[in-house]
């Protein structure tokens, strides 16, 4: 068992419409039960980074208070995963968590057949 981040495309290239956001974190969000049914324990940064952030009153995204909750959040959250699932799609933060993983040693995937036990629909 791995505990994955899934990083990938969330609020890169939305112009910070919630609607696109929104789509994008539910392609994030499709790769978990796959990730899951393998024995793996998926996570996504935002699911930590969003409530977080709310209960500090963010108000809109991309706020000021979005870079000291989002980010940080990814870089914590990198200090305890065995692996990263880079989904495609531009994204500088994704990007960065890859950098930081590589850095790390962390195992970087770039598909979802690469990660041990996933086996193909």
């Amino acid at each position: 068992m791995m505990f994955i981040l899934i990083a990938g495309p969330y609020r890169s290239g939305t112009n910070d419409d919630p609607d696109k956001m929104a789509a994008n974190l539910r392609r994030l969000e499709a790769v978990s039960w796959p990730l899951f049914k393998a024995g793996h324990l998926p996570v996504i940064g935002e699911w930590v980074a969003l409530p977080v952030w709310q209960a500090a009153d963010g108000q809109r995204l991309g706020d000021a208070l979005y870079d000291q909750v989002f980010y940080p959040t990814a870089q914590r959250l990198l200090e305890r995963v065995d692996a990263v699932l880079r989904l495609p799609g531009n994204s500088t933060g994704a990007d960065q968590d890859v950098r930081l993983a590589i850095a790390r040693g962390i195992p970087v995937f770039y598909k979802l057949d690469e990660v041990p036990g996933v086996q193909p629909d």
